[in-house]
């Protein structure tokens, strides 16, 4: 199945009803981008879901010992600063932005941009909604992002006002600043 894009202008849905909608339906995968579309993505196939897996766990081995901040799964959806309402595979926000939250909006939908995430294509997705989504992330404060790119064998970086890096694989990412001493070794994609 393909993603399903519905345009809610004039409609209007608050952050309760979106996640109340999200709530009784718990076998899609729902976004609102900045234009205020609700996107209907299908369930992720096994080879993405275990390459998201890989990188989830390898940031939460990093950040089990660094204790810097929290790791979140593709499951969490966060409220930008736009009104986006996005969910990316791997999410990780500095410990001290997330104790900024009230304890009602941690347990919501966090009304915060993760200071980086990380975007799989799958093999269903089309690249240039995922670039639009990266730039969300950036117009809301996010430091670092990656759009990883198996179909192309690549990787996007995307840093605030910076342009994209583009760095093919096999690669080793760097968490820079924002990830002290994480790396990830990509392999390249068969």
């Amino acid at each position: 199945m393909d993603t399903v894009i519905l345009n809610l202008e004039n409609v209007g849905i608050t952050d309760d009803q979106f996640y109340s909608l999200c709530q009784v339906n718990p076998h899609w995968n729902l976004e609102i981008n900045k234009q205020g579309e609700l996107i209907i993505m299908p369930p992720i196939g096994g080879l993405s879901g275990k390459r998201e897996a890989d990188l989830i766990s390898l940031l939460w081995l990093w950040n089990n010992d660094k204790k810097l901040g929290i790791v979140f799964s593709s499951s969490t959806i966060f409220c930008l600063q736009n009104g986006a309402k996005r969910s990316p595979d791997v999410a990780y926000i500095k410990l001290e932005n997330w104790q900024k939250l009230t304890l009602p909006q941690q347990e919501k939908f966090p009304p915060i941009c993760p200071d980086f995430v990380i975007e799989l294509r799958s093999k269903t997705d089309s690249l240039k909604p995922l670039q639009e989504k990266m730039k969300e992330y950036l117009e809301s404060g996010l430091q670092l992002g990656w759009l990883i790119n198996p179909q192309k064998q690549e990787v996007e970086i995307y840093r605030p006002n910076q342009t994209t890096e583009i760095v093919f694989l096999p690669a080793i990412l760097s968490g820079e600043n924002i990830l002290p001493e994480f790396t990830l070794n990509l392999p390249i994609y068969n």
